[in-house]
């Protein structure tokens, strides 16, 4: 089976109903499955007309529109090779993706053009179904399920961004997944305010509406001043989201709040970790418990509170069905329950590997396991609560230092809208934890560190607060702790 085939069902029975609805409020349109399938079809005759064939790569930079999932079905018919490009990349983040993945084109808009390269072949999406309507539909191409469908670039956290290679199996043993554990149907109405960029908008949001054949309103960007007006008129089920989106979301009045909430069956939360705050506040609010789920551009979904379950706050829950979880210390040996030590994970959802980086994916892989980098810890009863990057720990006169730790803490604090901590290299004891801080005018740094040095153990106490204006953070929320200014303590 392919993708084109895990989306017919959608696109014979579901035919006649609206499928879709976009726009801004006041001039929406809406589209039948039939009509989003006659697009998708236009739009790969035009593709093959201009001579793509499988394996070929085609990027698209596009922001949420009908366009992209004109390309991205047409794709999965064609045997073409998605490559999606983050719509806040300008010209050097660019450059690296198309010279990495090496498309045969870009699908853009004209004032997009000139952020590429001199000599990347550039097509206009506007003009694909137009262009397609007029051309025979191309035959058929059967495809194995282990056929790469899309490249997905990693969020470049700590540095340069990779290539995951996701294939027709990952997305479509992943969307059963999602479809079956948290109970979507053709009744449910999803509301979309992440980038389809992104896997999460894409491979939970896009694939599994489709595979669904629920009803789909898509919106370009999550706007909180928007919010209320797409609860009343569309009237959701189901929303997914990243942290950002629920404290955006908190912003509502309580009555708003609940007149949004009483129509929903479930939002979703995943791509950076979820304050506990915000949960009960979430759910004081809006009558929901947020679910948490777990997951990487290169594994896809990989763990999830259950639906009908405890959602158990900051933690994210227990193992996907089919996919296998390991908690090991650095030699690779499992390390018993309520220990921190790396996640390793194996299963239908997980990448086949980086893009043109043989090294890359051989260090990513231990005997069929990939080593995803995170930090958890795993209670007797199964759940796993993440404890931040490998990449972060900090190791501070021999001690571990895990910043999630601390994060948490300054995050209950008064003022404290945001932080995060890193390691600082210090002649003494190697490193030293450092914190970073959004705050409010009630932020108290005094009163901050006197909290840190009663309920921290001496050596995990930041030895300096950093204020900022902002953290920065990809396009879904991770903070890029390598582009925090650097600190220097005071004399």
């Amino acid at each position: 089976m392919q993708l084109a085939d895990f989306f017919a069902a959608a696109f014979t029975t579901q035919r006649h109903v609206i499928g879709l609805e976009t726009g801004p409020e006041g001039s929406l349109r809406s589209w039948t499955f039939g009509e989003l399938d006659q697009r998708a079809a236009s739009t790969a005759a035009a593709l093959a007309a201009r001579g793509l064939s499988p394996g070929d790569r085609l990027c698209v930079y596009l922001a949420n529109s009908i366009e992209f999932i004109d390309v991205f079905v047409a794709c999965t018919r064609l045997g073409v090779i998605l490559v999606p490009i983050n719509v806040l990349y300008r010209e050097r983040e660019i450059a690296h993706v198309v010279s990495d993945a090496e498309p045969a084109a870009v699908v853009t808009t004209p004032e997009m053009f000139a952020f590429f390269p001199p000599g990347t072949v550039l097509w206009d999406a506007a003009g694909l179904v137009t262009e397609g309507a007029a051309l025979p539909a191309p035959e058929r191409r059967t495809l194995d399920g282990d056929t790469p469908a899309a490249l997905v670039y990693t969020s470049g956290t700590s540095g340069r961004s990779k290539g995951a290679v996701l294939t027709h199996n990952n997305f479509m043993a992943n969307a059963a997944n999602l479809v079956a554990c948290w109970r979507i149907t053709a009744d449910d109405r999803y509301l979309a305010v992440l980038p389809l960029f992104h896997v999460h908008g894409l491979g939970n949001g896009l694939v599994s509406w489709l595979a669904s054949g629920c009803r789909m309103r898509l919106v370009e960007r999550f706007d909180s001043s928007q919010a209320l007006q797409w609860f009343r008129t569309f009237r959701p089920t189901l929303v997914f989201g990243v942290p950002t989106v629920y404290v955006r979301l908190l912003e509502l009045g309580v009555t708003e709040a609940s007149e949004a909430g009483a129509g929903m069956r479930l939002f979703v939360c995943g791509s950076a970790p979820l304050p506990a705050a915000t949960l009960d506040a979430f759910r004081e609010r809006f009558g929901h418990t947020i679910l948490e789920r777990y997951g990487m551009s290169e594994t896809l979904m990989i763990a999830g509170n259950p639906y009908g379950g405890e959602r158990r706050a900051g933690s994210v829950g227990l193992p996907f069905p089919g996919l296998s979880l390991r908690v090991v210390d650095a030699n690779g040996a499992d390390v018993p329950d309520e220990t921190i030590g790396e996640v390793w994970v194996r299963g239908p959802t997980v990448c086949r590997g980086y893009w043109r980086q043989p090294d890359a994916t051989t260090a990513a892989f231990t005997d069929g396991w990939f080593r995803t980098g995170d930090l958890g810890e795993r209670s007797a009863d199964g759940y796993l609560t993440l404890r931040g990057r490998r990449s972060d720990l900090i190791i501070s006169g021999g001690f571990n230092i895990y910043p999630r730790e601390i994060e948490d803490l300054l995050l209950e604090q008064p003022g404290v809208r945001e932080a995060a901590v890193v390691g600082v290299r210090d002649a003494h004891r190697g490193e030293v934890p450092v914190a970073y801080l959004v705050g409010d005018d009630h932020l108290d740094v005094q009163q901050l560190d006197a909290t840190c040095q009663q309920q921290l153990a001496s050596f995990k106490r930041p030895r300096g607060y950093v204020r900022v204006e902002s953290l920065p953070r990809t396009a879904l929320g991770k903070v890029q702790k390598h582009l925090l200014p650097p600190w220097t303590p005071a004399p």
